[in-house]
């Protein structure tokens, strides 16, 4: 095999790679509520998750450990390395 045929085989094993590593699912699970469109782990947020203490207080309460209408405790996933 010449060194341009390796190359272009490589190449499309690298590019099948890539593509194979997203899950593929960019919709929130049914149970999610709107809004909801980040999947990270299987599980939906809303945009802004990365900043838990301004974008997720307003349903999960102000100390992340859980909602007056149900909204589970962020705590119940991510553990203590939540702020």
């Amino acid at each position: 095999m010449k060194a341009h045929e390796r190359i272009t085989v490589l190449a499309c094993f690298v590019l099948v790679a890539a593509l194979a590593c997203g899950d593929g699912d960019s919709t929130a699970p049914d149970n999610a509520p709107a809004g909801h469109t980040v999947i990270q782990d299987g599980v939906a947020h809303r945009p802004g998750l990365n900043d838990p203490t301004q974008e997720c207080v307003a349903c999960h309460g102000a100390d992340l450990r859980g909602g007056e209408n149900g909204e589970p405790s962020c705590f119940s996933c991510h553990g203590r390395k939540w702020p």
